[in-house]
């Protein structure tokens, strides 16, 4: 059997296969991710039918929404930080038992009250699941191969975002949308018992990897550091934290719009039933995913990693289109015709999320978890302020005896605003790692 070459990663490098374990990690998160937006979005498909249940207003279905957003934002940073001390085993296997066991809880609730407070318990869990996950493919994936592995993954958690919408709807139709939301929590419980007995947080600790595996991610990767004091000082001051951060904001407000009030949206703004909603819905969701998939692809054919420069074309390029796409949706009368250009647009917008992974797994280095969740915990404010946005107008539209698309459409007419201020910053982009401003002693 050939030696492994020095440089595994040279043009014209024959390399005959180092095994594929890393493949099953991969797996294994995809249907973490899977499971966190299947959860996360099955409110917005129950949304309607709980406000007519529970008697809950457009605004606070809002405050119900923002909850979620809220404890999202608030835990990131711990929880990321807790990753890389502990290790993103124990804390994927616990925040998993921890947000699945809300998710069953959020079918028990009787009233606005305990509602909100169960979505923020429920936000506190799935904070962890990016920055930990992140940390998880910087471990187990070279550089070269991550911008297909974030893609995968990405793409992994649109799909649980695409069948939400459809799947809840569905179950909500034949049994409730309380036993819906216990049917959904169960699943995670058997992600965390199988996660918990066969990952390691290390190739090298992982009894199914082969040396020549080992030798082929450690040529990839940067040599594991000792955990140490972020320091938040020179973070703060970064650029380039600065301006993933606001890119994440302006890509979460676009999100999460279609995340929280698209069904509802198609139901009263364009007249749609409920099981459609939910099936077009899933269409639009659908397309973020296969974007996601695209996205990861084009980051490594670009070799983004190695050249983050190069996002300054591609980030701007997707925004642009995007808003393009939204704003000929917004012009057209046949729902059918603007669900495809919706679904364009969040290809677009979805495709740069591997892009922006790869911008702040490499410039966090050694401190992924605390740093990815910093710059990702930024979108709370994008995110609440469109959960907001949107129950607030469409309650003051509403009491203006307007109606409709009248009454909805003025929200994704400022998302096409955000849409092109998303553009602009990628423009703007300078790739500056934190490492490179920190004294050796951290």
């Amino acid at each position: 059997m050939p030696d492994v070459p020095a440089n595994p990663f040279a043009v014209g490098t024959q390399y005959p296969g180092p095994g594929r374990i890393r493949y099953l990690v991969l797996a294994w998160l995809c249907a973490l991710s899977g499971i966190l937006y299947l959860d996360r979005i099955c409110i917005s498909a129950a949304l309607g039918k709980i406000s007519e249940e529970l008697n809950i207003s457009n605004t606070g279905g809002s405050l119900v929404l923002m909850a979620f957003t809220l404890a999202y934002g608030l835990f990131e940073v711990p929880t990321g930080r807790w990753g890389d001390r502990l290790g993103a085993r124990r804390i994927l296997t616990r925040i998993s038992l921890w947000w699945s066991a809300f998710t069953v809880l959020t079918g028990l609730c009787n009233g606005l009250t305990s509602l909100i407070l169960v979505r923020f318990l429920f936000g506190a869990g799935e904070a962890g699941a990016f920055p930990n996950a992140a940390r998880v493919v910087s471990r187990w994936f070279p550089q070269q191969e991550r911008g297909r592995a974030q893609g995968i993954l990405l793409a992994a958690s649109q799909t649980g975002g695409a069948v939400a919408p459809w799947l809840a709807a569905a179950l909500i139709e034949r049994v409730g949308w309380r036993t819906t939301f216990a049917v959904f929590g169960s699943v995670g419980f058997v992600w965390a018992a199988g996660f918990w007995f066969w990952f390691r947080d290390e190739p090298s600790q992982h009894p199914a990897v082969t040396p020549r595996e080992r030798q082929f991610i450690a040529a990839g990767t940067s040599s594991a550091l000792p955990p140490c004091e972020v320091p938040w000082r020179i973070v703060l001051r970064n650029s380039s934290v600065r301006q993933l951060s606001a890119i994440m904001i302006c890509a979460s407000f676009n999100s999460y719009i279609y995340f929280s009030w698209f069904p509802r949206y198609l139901e009263k703004g364009r007249g749609l039933a409920a099981a459609d909603a939910g099936m077009m819905t899933s269409v639009v969701l659908a397309c973020a995913a296969a974007g996601t998939f695209f996205g990861g692809w084009v980051v490594d054919r670009l070799q983004i990693a190695r050249h983050p420069e190069r996002g300054r074309v591609a980030g701007p390029t997707a925004f642009l289109s995007a808003a393009g796409m939204l704003a000929a949706a917004l012009l057209c009368s046949d729902h059918r015709y603007a669900v495809l250009l919706t679904g364009g647009s969040c290809f677009a917008t979805q495709a740069t999320q591997s892009l922006w992974w790869s911008c702040a797994i490499g410039i966090s280095g050694r401190h992924t978890g605390a740093l990815f969740g910093l710059m990702n915990s930024a979108g709370v404010f994008g995110a609440m302020s469109s959960q907001l946005l949107v129950g607030v107008l469409a309650d003051a539209l509403g009491k203006m005896k307007l109606s409709g698309r009248q009454q909805w459409d003025p929200i994704f007419y400022i998302n096409c605003l955000v849409l092109l201020t998303a553009a602009g910053l990628w423009m703007r982009f300078r790739f500056v790692p934190v490492e490179n401003s920190t004294d050796n002693s951290n």
